[in-house]
C-alpha cells in the first residue's frame, strides 16, 4: 500500500512549518532605533522606613500613608516613557511635602500638621505681570515649615472686577489645601465701607476662619487705634481670646514689621507674626514673606486663628499693587 506524497515530507521541512505557524516575533520591533539607550543603572535596595519599599515622593493606592507629589490642577500627565531611556528635559523640581500626621481627637481634619509645628513661613508668589501691567491677579501663597517642606497651599478666589476695583480693600475668599488637594480651611473677608469715620464699627475690617469649610472656627476683628494696628482673635461665639498688636511705625519700609500676639490682659506673650523685609523688588512685586511663631503646645485651633490673622494683615498693610499705567497726554 503506497503512502500519500503529502505525508512523505522530510523532518526538516515539517519542523520549519511548525516554527512558522507561531506568528509571535522573536524580538519586539525596534520602533525607536534612532535613540541610544542610556547606561545601565545598578539596583539599589529600597530605603528603610517606607511602606512597600517606595522611595520618597512616590505614591501607591495600596499604600495610603505614602503621599503623592503636588501637581497644579491641569498639569498631571501620565508616564509615557521608560525611565532611564529617554532624556527628561524642562521638568519642574519635585515639591517636598511635610509627612502627613495621624488623625488626632478633637482636631479638625487637616490641622494635625499645625500640632507638630511652632513656626511656619507664608511665602507669597511673585507676579511679574502685576508689575508690568498693573492688573491685579489672585494671590497665591506657599506655607512651609523650617526645613522647607510644604505644609499648605493658599489660593485666593476673587473675580477680576472686584480685585481691580477695590484693590487692598477687596472682599476675598482664601482656600487652604493640603498635599492631596483637599480644602481643609476657608477664610472669608466681607466688604467693609471705609468712607465713614474710622472709629465706626461698620468700617472695621474682619476675617472669618472656617475649618472644615462651612464650620466657623473663629474671627479676626480689627479695633480702632490712632497709631497702630490692633486686632482681637475671637472664637466661634465671638468671644475675645487673644489680641494682636502691630508696630507704631510706617509698615514695610526697610525693616521687619512685628505684630505681637498677646493674651487679653497684654501681659503674656503668645506668639508673633513677622513680615520679613526682603528688599524693594520683593515689595514692588507683592512677594511678601511672613514668619509666624507660636508655642508648640498651643491649642491647634488658636494656631489656625493666628495663621488666619496673617492674611488680613497682609491685605490691609502690604497689598500695595501698582496702579495701571497712565496713557501719555501727548
Amino acid at each position: 500500500m503506497s503512502v500519500p506524497k503529502a505525508l512523505q515530507q522530510p523532518a526538516g521541512e515539517m519542523e520549519n512549518q511548525m516554527n512558522s505557524s507561531d506568528s509571535r516575533p522573536d524580538l519586539p520591533p525596534d520602533y525607536d532605533s534612532h535613540l541610544v539607550p542610556g547606561p545601565p543603572i545598578a539596583a539599589v535596595p529600597p530605603p528603610a522606613g517606607y511602606p512597600g519599599g517606595l522611595p520618597m515622593g512616590y505614591y501607591s493606592p495600596q499604600q495610603p500613608s505614602a503621599f503623592p507629589l503636588y501637581h497644579p490642577i491641569g498639569s498631571v500627565h501620565s508616564i509615557q516613557y521608560q525611565p532611564g531611556k529617554y532624556p527628561m528635559q524642562n521638568q519642574p523640581a519635585p515639591i517636598m511635602w511635610m509627612p502627613g500626621p495621624a488623625p488626632m481627637p478633637n482636631v479638625p481634619p487637616g490641622l494635625e500638621y499645625l500640632a507638630q509645628l511652632d513656626n511656619i513661613h507664608v511665602l507669597q508668589h511673585f507676579e511679574p505681570m502685576e508689575v508690568i501691567t498693573g492688573f491685579e491677579t489672585n494671590n497665591r501663597y506657599d506655607i512651609k515649615n523650617n526645613v522647607d517642606q510644604m505644609v499648605y497651599i493658599v489660593t485666593e478666589h476673587t473675580d477680576d472686577f472686584t480685585r481691580n476695583a477695590y484693590r487692598n480693600l477687596r472682599p476675598f475668599v482664601l482656600r487652604v489645601t493640603d498635599c492631596l488637594g483637599r480644602e481643609i480651611m476657608t477664610m472669608q473677608r466681607p466688604f467693609r465701607c471705609t468712607c465713614c469715620c474710622f472709629c465706626c464699627p461698620s468700617a472695621r475690617q474682619e476675617l472669618e476662619v472656617q475649618c472644615p469649610p462651612g464650620v466657623t472656627l473663629g474671627f479676626v476683628a480689627e479695633h480702632w487705634n490712632l497709631c497702630r494696628a490692633v486686632y482681637s482673635i475671637q472664637n466661634e461665639k465671638r468671644e475675645n481670646v487673644m489680641r494682636v498688636r502691630g508696630p507704631c511705625a510706617t509698615y514695610g519700609c526697610g525693616s521687619d514689621s512685628v505684630f505681637e500676639v498677646k493674651s487679653l490682659d497684654g501681659v503674656t506673650d503668645i506668639g508673633s507674626i513677622i513680615r520679613k523685609w526682603n528688599g524693594l523688588l520683593s515689595t514692588m512685586g507683592d512677594a511678601d514673606h511672613f514668619d509666624i511663631r507660636f508655642p508648640l503646645d498651643l491649642d491647634v485651633k488658636m494656631k489656625a486663628m493666628i495663621f488666619g490673622a496673617c492674611f488680613l494683615i497682609d491685605f490691609m498693610y502690604f497689598e500695595s499693587s501698582p496702579a495701571p499705567p497712565r496713557r501719555s497726554s501727548r
